[in-house]
């Protein structure tokens, strides 16, 4: 077995509060398809989220750029 190391995947949405808790519970089904499992999960994991404004300004520039572009 290779030796595991901590692994961040970061995911940038424009979205309603609303559409990013749904988006933390489709995550969070995939990672853990069981969440009422006795034990720890084979594979340690978290979520979290950031709000915008605790983001720098040009954290996401293609995601911006996206946006303005498909909504005018």
């Amino acid at each position: 077995m290779g030796e595991r190391e901590i692994r961040e995947i970061r995911v940038g949405v424009y979205a309603t509060e609303e559409q990013v808790r749904e988006l933390v519970e489709r995550f969070t089904r995939q990672l853990c398809p069981e969440p009422e499992h006795a034990s720890p999960c084979p594979v340690p994991w978290s979520v979290s989220v950031v709000p915008a404004e605790a983001l720098a300004e040009d954290a996401y520039p293609e995601l911006v750029e996206q946006y303005r572009v498909e909504n005018g």
